[in-house]
């Protein structure tokens, strides 16, 4: 039973004689932060007080008089300012836990009106290793794919690769000009990725170098903005004629200013190590001269490979297989799948065709050689083809709205892309409904960035992306010192030989990666820390797979031998026959956070937040630890505590376990 649904309705009924909005004031309810105070509270009646003229506690106190819900709660009650206070009926509480345990989907319902929604998510450029960058993308796409199948809408997943840019002309370069036949027929992907590595430092190296110069002057600049910012902070502190209010905002923006120093400072100096990378070492240098123009020379490649060239197209041909057999390498070990991975080639042969239908639709215009589309509201335009005649990203989108509006007749796009796309996708989602498509829900689900410990973007130290495949063994390996540490091993019974070490390691140390991803706020940056992140305590998949994993003990234990599904079975019929009862405030406490896991699970689903689930499992997580301290299960004198206790233990290995299931993280059934 979703209560706050339920509750919501029954409120506006009881705020009709009181206002013409009932609904502005309906979805004020709130579970209690204190069991003192009930199970859920309304504060609507203070916000409504001021519109209709009375005090809060009146208001409150009518509201109580039209409320219906004596069915569900106690008696509701009126305290402090205007709060109403309800209490869910124990019998309620058994009833829906009741269900829940007979219930397949755990009490969540799924929709009787199923959308074709399409999910377009990852989309790394498939010539490069995936890195750190990719990993927000993947693994939020994945859980909002879950979580809709879950629900019972019809998913698409489309993984939209990057298969033909500019790093395809890269590897071309690279393998022309530094590449060993022989050794890339052996063994093409790690040569092919050194080939790449090699041919973009090389243009790295030369951008580094232009930039340089550049990056000096803007520091110059910068310094001295920041002098004057603060003299002029400083100055203010002492004139007493100032408002408080005007010395914090000046100085704010010394601090702005000064960060602003050590920004430029910082990139500065990753294009000195860069610079440095290469100078220092012979061979690089040597490369690096006579590759002065690789940057010129690679766009080249890439012209000629989108021309037909005969030769590049065989290269692509050839290489393209190992390029995706690496990645998939990579979703096998996130348990991530795609229903499509059609990449830029597949809707290359479609580009002009775009151009041509908009310029038949009188929605292009010239603009300094260039075919753009001027939309109302931006002042920028969108260009659609260059004036030498390449087609751009945004095109590649159209021809890719166009193609999925024919193939699979979506109700709803999600676009799962960083928060650096924000411009490009209000551009294009305004190019939606002259084409066709204004019936479509186009939603572009934006992130942050993941940051290193100094707070910026996670690069190495000469400025790239750190790859992902080394971030997921960094995080097996302090996985494993955590959950399989000595002592640990020693209290477990029967022993654990290497080979499940090693799957708990992998299951623990890949949930801890997507789990901090999806537990913090999907538009905010945040630190990446791979020892917090596999943690025993805290909000962290490891604390929620190792409560999992001691509601399996406690089961095994109780089972006196007989199979674990079996016996939850017997448990859960028992539950629905037997009446239940709550002894200790513990057993409440649990089965009420049990019930509320229906509520977490749509927060995904309207609003696209994985937190709210990663939340709910950490504090059910939590609850259960409290009610498992407090609470003995086995070997309880009263049979019918017992049995209470042993569908409450079942219930919430169940929650937790499909909830991490939707978050796309394993468990392990002992840890």
């Amino acid at each position: 039973m979703h209560l706050p649904n339920v509750l919501q309705a029954r409120f506006v009924q009881a705020l009709e004689p009181l206002t013409d909005s009932p609904s502005d004031y309906a979805g004020m309810i709130r579970p209690a932060a204190d069991p003192k105070f009930g199970d859920y509270q309304s504060n609507a009646a203070m916000p409504l007080a001021k519109r209709v003229g009375k005090t809060s506690r009146d208001v409150a106190a009518e509201l109580v008089q039209n409320l219906n819900v004596t069915d569900l709660f106690e008696e509701p009650e009126v305290a402090g300012p205007g709060f109403i206070n309800l209490r869910l009926k124990d019998s309620v509480l058994f009833d829906s836990i009741q269900q829940m345990l007979l219930d397949e989907r755990v009490g969540v319902s799924k929709t009787t009106d199923p959308k074709k929604v399409i999910v377009d998510f990852s989309s790394p450029n498939v010539a490069k290793p995936m890195h750190v960058g990719h990993i927000r993308s993947t693994v939020i796409g994945d859980c909002l794919a879950r979580t809709l199948r879950f629900y019972g809408e019809d998913v698409v997943t489309d993984n939209h690769l990057g298969d033909w840019g500019t790093q395809f002309g890269i590897i071309i370069y690279g393998y022309r000009n530094f590449g060993d036949p022989a050794k890339v027929a052996a063994n093409p992907v790690p040569e092919l990725s050194s080939l790449y590595r090699l041919t973009n430092q090389l243009i790295e190296y030369q951008k580094a170098k232009q930039s340089l110069a550049t990056m000096a002057d803007k520091l110059s600049a910068a310094k001295s903005d920041a002098e004057t910012a603060k003299e002029a902070s400083d100055q203010a502190e002492s004139d007493e004629s100032l408002k408080p209010k005007d010395k914090k905002k000046l100085r704010k923006n010394a601090e702005a200013a000064t960060r602003r120093v050590a920004s430029i400072e910082a990139d500065i100096k990753s294009l000195k190590a860069k610079i440095d990378a290469v100078d220092s070492d012979a061979e690089l240098s040597k490369l690096a001269s006579e590759h002065s123009d690789v940057d010129v020379a690679v766009l080249q490649e890439t012209a000629k490979l989108h021309e037909g060239d005969a030769e590049n197209l065989a290269l692509w041909k050839e290489f393209l297989p190992h390029c995706q057999d690496e990645i998939n390498r990579i979703y096998d070990r996130l348990n991530v799948q795609f229903d499509h991975t059609l990449g830029e080639s597949f809707y290359h042969d479609r580009l002009a065709g775009v151009v041509e239908h908009l310029t038949t639709l009188g929605l292009t215009t010239k603009s300094d050689g260039a075919i753009c589309v001027f939309l109302e509201g931006f002042d920028s335009p969108m260009i659609i083809q260059k004036r030498d005649g390449a087609f751009l990203y945004a095109t590649t989108d159209l021809a890719t709205l166009q193609y999925r509006r024919d193939e699979f007749h979506p109700d709803e796009i999600l676009y799962v892309v960083d928060s650096r796309q924000g411009e490009h996708f209000k551009k294009f989602f305004a190019m939606a409904e002259p084409l066709g498509m204004g019936e479509v829900q186009l939603v572009h689900v934006n992130f942050g960035t993941v940051l290193g410990p100094d707070g910026r973007p996670m690069k190495t130290r000469s400025g790239s992306l750190i790859g992902l495949e080394s971030l997921l063994n960094d995080a097996v390996s302090r996985a494993k010192d955590v959950v399989c540490n000595p002592d640990r091993l020693a209290t477990m019974d029967p022993p654990m030989g290497g080979e499940e070490q090693q799957q708990i390691a992998e299951i623990v140390g890949i949930g801890a990666i997507k789990y901090a991803d999806l537990s913090h706020h999907r538009t905010s940056d945040y630190k990446f820390d791979v020892d917090k992140m596999v943690a025993l305590e805290g909000n962290t998949a490891t604390y929620v797979q190792y409560s999992y994993a001691r509601t399996q003990s406690i089961l095994r234990r109780a089972s006196d031998g007989e199979g674990l599904p079996a016996f939850e079975q017997v448990i859960e019929q028992a539950a629905a026959t037997q009446p239940m009862t709550f002894t200790h405030p513990n057993e409440r406490s649990l089965a009420l956070m049990l019930m509320r896991f229906e509520e977490a699970v749509e927060q995904v689903r309207l609003n696209y937040a994985p937190n709210a689930l990663c939340d709910y499992l950490f504090e059910t997580a939590k609850t259960y630890s409290s009610f498992n301290e407090s609470c003995r299960v086995l070997g309880n004198d009263d049979p019918s505590v017992m049995q209470t206790r042993l569908a409450l233990v079942v219930l919430t290995g169940r929650v937790l376990k499909k909830g991490l299931s939707l978050l796309g993280i394993d468990v392990a059934e002992r840890m």
